[in-house]
C-alpha cells in the first residue's frame, strides 16, 4: 500500500491560534475518511510545565535549554515517522506544534548553527527540508492586541515581547519554500478558516468553502446519502459548563473517529461589543471526564450524529438529533447561492444566525 505522509509545521509568536487550529485540523481529518492525524506538542512548554526545566530563574541557561529543546523534538519527531510507517491508514498528516527552527529565534544564529551540528551533523537547509510547509501564525499581540491572553501557564510574555518572537519565528523560518503566513487582518474565527484551507492546499484537498448556510430539513433517507455521495457519519456530543467567567462560554465536546474518540475544550468569548470568538484545544479523556463534573446542570448534553459529503463540488453536512424524527440541521459551504442541492433534500426554511438552532438553545430546548 503507498502511504503519504505530509509534515506540516505550525508556527507563530505567543498567542496566534495554533492550538486552536490543531483543534480544527483534528475535526475535519477524520480517520473515516483514511486520514490519520499525528500532532508532536510544542516541546519548550512540556520542559517547562511538566519537567521543572525552566531557561530562567537559574535553572539553565537558554541555550543550555535549547538543547534539551532539539533533542526532545527529534526524539518525537523520529517517533512520529516511525508511527506513520504502523498505523492502517494512507494518508497521514503530522502536525508539529513548533519544530526546530524555532529554537533560532531564542538564540544567536551561530549558537543554533553549533548547536544543531551536534545532531548528527545537521544544518539548516537540512532542517528545513525535512517539513512539507510551514504555517506561520501571526501572534494577536500584533494587530489583535484585545485577544492577547496568557492562556498558557508556561508563558509569561508581555504584548511587546510577543512581537518581537513574533518577528524572530518568522524570520528563523522565513528560508523555507513553502512558508505560508495568516495575519490578523480579519476576525479571529476567520483566521483559524483561513489557516485551515492552506493546510487543504497542501495536502492537495479540496477546501471547504468560506461560506456557510444553515437549513432546518426534513429527515432525509440517510441510506440513499451514504450509498449515493458516500456521505460519512460520525457521533458527537456537547456539554456546556456552568460559567466561571460572564463573558466566557465554556463547553466540551466527545467526537467519534474512527476507532478512537476525539475530546475538546473550547471557549466563547464575548467582548463588550458583542463581538465574539472561539478558542479551542484537544483533550485527553481523563480531561474530559473531569470537565464533566462542571456541567450546566439546567442544559442537556447535545448528542448527533453528523454525516458529510460532497454533492455539485458543494460540501454539505447533516445533523441528525435523537430528539427529532422528522426534522435535521443542514449546512452547506459554498461561495455564492447559485447552487445545485441534492434532490434528497427538502429544505422547510433557512435557520442561518436563527438563535433558535444555535446548539446551546437546543441544549435546553431538545427539539427542533
Amino acid at each position: 500500500m503507498n502511504k503519504r505522509v505530509v509534515k506540516i509545521v505550525l508556527t507563530g509568536g505567543p498567542a496566534a491560534g495554533k492550538t486552536t487550529l490543531i483543534s480544527r485540523i483534528l475535526k475535519e481529518f477524520k480517520q473515516d475518511d483514511g486520514w490519520k492525524v499525528i500532532t508532536i506538542p510544542e516541546t519548550a512548554t512540556e520542559l517547562i510545565s511538566q519537567f521543572g526545566i525552566k531557561p530562567f530563574g537559574n535553572c539553565v541557561t537558554m541555550l543550555e535549554f535549547q538543547d534539551f529543546v532539539i533533542a526532545d523534538q527529534l526524539h518525537k519527531e523520529k517517533l512520529a515517522l516511525k508511527a506513520a510507517e504502523m498505523v492502517p491508514e494512507s494518508n497521514v498528516l503530522i502536525i508539529y506544534d513548533r519544530a526546530l527552527m524555532d529554537d533560532k529565534a531564542y538564540i544567536t544564529d551561530e549558537e543554533f548553527r553549533q548547536t544543531i551540528a551536534r545532531f548528527d551533523g545537521r544544518t539548516e537547509e537540512t532542517v528545513l527540508a525535512n517539513y512539507d510547509a510551514v504555517i506561520h501564525l501571526v501572534s494577536c499581540a500584533k494587530g489583535a492586541e484585545f485577544a492577547y491572553n496568557l492562556g498558557n501557564d508556561a508563558r509569561t510574555e508581555s504584548i511587546e515581547y510577543a512581537r518581537e518572537m513574533d518577528d524572530r519565528t518568522l524570520r528563523a523560518w522565513s528560508g523555507h519554500p513553502n512558508l505560508r503566513i495568516i495575519d490578523n487582518s480579519v476576525d479571529f474565527e476567520e483566521k483559524i478558516n483561513n489557516a485551515l484551507r492552506e493546510v487543504y492546499r497542501i495536502v492537495g484537498e479540496p477546501e471547504p468553502m468560506a461560506k456557510k448556510h444553515k437549513y432546518l430539513i426534513k429527515m432525509p433517507d440517510l441510506n440513499q446519502l451514504v450509498i449515493r455521495y458516500q456521505a460519512v457519519p460520525f457521533d458527537m456530543m456537547q456539554t456546556y459548563l456552568y460559567t466561571t467567567n460572564p463573558n466566557v462560554e465554556r463547553r466540551i465536546r466527545q467526537q467519534k473517529n474512527g476507532r478512537d474518540y476525539l475530546y475538546f475544550y473550547t471557549e466563547k468569548h464575548i467582548m463588550p461589543d458583542q463581538t465574539k470568538w472561539d478558542t479551542e484545544k484537544p483533550i485527553s479523556q481523563k480531561e474530559y471526564i473531569q470537565y464533566l463534573m462542571e456541567a450546566d446542570t439546567s442544559l442537556r448534553s447535545v448528542r448527533k450524529t453528523k454525516y458529510r459529503f460532497t454533492y455539485d463540488k458543494q460540501r454539505f453536512e447533516i445533523d441528525i438529533y435523537p430528539f427529532s424524527r422528522d426534522k435535521a440541521i443542514m449546512f452547506r459551504y459554498a461561495e455564492n447561492d447559485d447552487v445545485q442541492l441534492p434532490p434528497e433534500v427538502d429544505i422547510l426554511r433557512e435557520v442561518t444566525g436563527d438563535p433558535e438552532f444555535k446548539n446551546k438553545q437546543l441544549a435546553a430546548t431538545q427539539t427542533l
